[in-house]
């Protein structure tokens, strides 16, 4: 995984959350987006970290992204640590 590889996942996840009206309407809720602020945004890693922090929130829609795209279930975990705000931090 690489930043750029990391951006890409993200970009595909926001393209699957904006498929679903449900799903889309969950999230611009939880961000306090617009769609309009939405698109300004979809090419900022650190916003792009947000919509991966929203899909992890939970199991059912990272298993259906990533069914949906033929993709391992660690890969959006992955990928949100190569992204502002997404490093893990070493406690030793």
């Amino acid at each position: 995984m690489t930043p750029q590889k990391a951006e890409e996942l993200a970009l595909t996840a926001l393209r699957w959350i904006a498929a679903s009206d449900d799903l889309m309407g969950v999230f611009l809720g939880a961000s306090g987006s617009s769609i309009d602020s939405v698109r300004a945004q979809a090419a900022d890693p650190a916003f792009l970290g947000s919509v991966l922090d929203f899909l992890l929130m939970d199991d059912a829609w990272v298993t259906g992204f990533c069914d949906d795209n033929q993709l391992d279930y660690r890969q959006p975990m992955m990928a949100r640590q190569f992204l502002p705000g997404g490093e893990v931090p070493n406690w030793t």
